[in-house]
């Protein structure tokens, strides 16, 4: 049986179906729930601006997304949004995609926060970060009609979202503050961990080892 949430379909290829499992058993209610809504908002913003991403490689993307906020990739520490893209990228080799197509789902989710540029890249890249976008800040709200907005919802639902997605972000970057230099992930740490200040660029060049 086709699913189809908001007029969107959900791809029904093994590695989707493989996806989604991974999620349900990897991560939590709060990440699945959200990652499946950054694809059906980023499905239906591309399709508005006339964009044509692969279905499947946008799955990959909108459901990899946020795992490095669970699940480091390795030892080395390292912004999570490259943790949740080298998941990616190793879960779609290991399944037999090309190494461009392996590539594109890496961009976008190592992107996925970074503002302004994604817009500017690939299909799945500006799509994913078009869903993030709108399910974590509202952005596009008010381009997309009701009925399909409340049926993503209704099927995916948000709860305390805004309070436990905030609570997530502390929970899987409080251990490597470093990693957030430069990012929006700053933000929130220097918003809910006390102690923590973030290093700005001015001091990183002022401090330089160089005598002038």
């Amino acid at each position: 049986m086709t699913d189809i949430i908001a007029g969107v379909e959900i791809p029904g290829t093994s590695a989707v179906a493989e996806a989604t499992a991974f999620l349900r058993e990897r991560t939590n209610p709060l990440i699945f729930h959200h990652s499946r809504r950054v694809f059906l908002f980023g499905s239906l913003h591309a399709r508005a601006r006339d964009l044509r991403p692969d279905p499947e490689l946008l799955y990959i993307s909108a459901m990899f997304h946020d795992v490095g906020l669970l699940i480091p990739f390795g030892d080395t520490q390292q912004r999570f949004e490259l943790d949740g893209a080298d998941h990616a990228h190793q879960f779609l080799l290991d399944r037999g995609f090309s190494r461009s197509a392996a590539d594109v789902v890496w961009r976008a989710i190592a992107l996925h926060t970074t503002p302004g540029i994604p817009g500017r890249m690939d299909a799945e890249v500006a799509a994913t970060n078009y869903g993030v976008l709108t399910d974590a800040i509202g952005w596009g709200l008010d381009g997309l009609e009701r009925d399909r907005m409340d049926e993503i919802v209704a099927a995916h639902p948000r709860d305390d979202f805004k309070r436990e997605f905030l609570q997530a972000f502390v929970d899987g970057l409080k251990d490597r503050p470093d990693t957030t230099y430069g990012t929006v992930n700053a933000d929130v740490l220097e918003h809910f961990v006390p102690g923590f200040r973030r290093t700005s660029m001015v001091e990183r060049i002022l401090d330089a080892p160089w005598p002038q």
